[in-house]
């Protein structure tokens, strides 16, 4: 079969292709003949400054070709999950704890699209705990957990949902998913304070982020880039921060998860969320996929297709 990795840290340039065996999956695994694959920002960040080659992982959609002891799952079954090592294949190995079946109306870039993002944004969205009629500011609100983000706000009863980019190019999208207003990053103000702040940035981007909070806001960081939070920033303000990253919820609560897993489908059968693909990409081009990411470029999900 066909796979992508890397050996040292760099641009997209440093991916490359091979031919291997296809894995066995082994007791609570399922096999998977890919039919899409989803690249995200954090195995874009480490491919281009992580601690040397790691195999790449990720949500992967399509056909279960062979299943492991214990997992519930059949051959022929359609199913996306996350692969923890070598999700960049033809064929890809998922735990069948973290893996779901597809309905028959939903393509696998779909699926790809809406779970694992959908998700974290419902999860983080949840955290914060807008109440209906508040304000929502969510940053990185282009990409595919942001352009669901702003979905949840908008379905929740926010009465003002604002998205932050990093381009003018964007608003548009973003408008019509919801967004009453459009800021970007650079901008000397991003508006009247908010309710709540879902930040997928971080980074140098958080300082803004907190000050953007409206007396008693939280903020939720959902992203990978990291930052630091002025405490006084947010004393001055009575607001809190607070993480979320969906494995704890995975891990942890896995009633919560599958509870989680049913309404985002539900949603989305119901024309109430819309997941975006910007754009299918053939596997051996993977690179390309990356500088896509890397250029800030995407306008919901990228997706890779074997």
């Amino acid at each position: 079969m066909l796979r992508v990795r890397f050996e040292v840290n760099g641009g997209p340039e440093v991916l490359f292709t091979e031919r291997v065996r296809v894995p066995v999956p082994g007791p609570g695994e399922v096999l998977l003949r890919a039919e899409a694959i989803g690249v995200t920002l954090p195995t874009v960040r480490k491919v281009r400054e992580g601690d040397g080659p790691v195999p790449l992982g990720g949500e992967v959609a399509g056909v279960v070709e062979a299943v492991g002891e214990g997992a519930d799952f059949a051959v022929g079954e359609r199913v996306t999950g996350l692969c923890f090592a070598h999700a960049y294949a033809e064929y890809a190995v998922v735990p069948a704890a973290f893996a779901s079946r597809i309905p028959d109306a939903a393509s696998a870039a779909t699926a790809i699209a809406l779970v694992r993002s959908g998700l974290v944004a419902r999860g983080a969205y949840e955290a914060g705990s807008p109440a209906p009629g508040g304000s929502v500011l969510v940053t990185a609100a282009a990409s595919a957990v942001g352009s669901l983000a702003l979905q949840y706000a908008r379905a929740g009863g926010a009465a003002r949902v604002v998205a932050a980019v990093g381009s003018p190019d964007k608003a548009d999208f973003v408008r019509a998913l919801g967004a009453d207003e459009v800021v970007t990053y650079d901008a000397a103000d991003w508006g009247d304070p908010y309710d709540v702040v879902l930040d997928g940035v971080g980074g140098e981007l958080l300082g803004p982020a907190v000050r953007a909070l409206a007396p008693g806001g939280r903020l939720v960081a959902f992203g990978s880039g990291g930052g630091t939070v002025e405490a006084y920033e947010l004393l001055v303000r009575g607001a809190s921060v607070i993480g979320f990253q969906m494995a704890v919820i995975a891990r942890g609560r896995p009633e919560v998860y599958a509870r989680w897993l049913g309404e985002l489908w539900d949603l989305w059968e119901r024309g109430v969320l819309r997941p975006a693909v910007h754009a299918e990409v053939p596997l051996a081009e993977a690179a390309r996929a990356h500088a896509v990411i890397e250029r800030r470029e995407n306008l919901g999900k990228v997706v890779l297709v074997p």
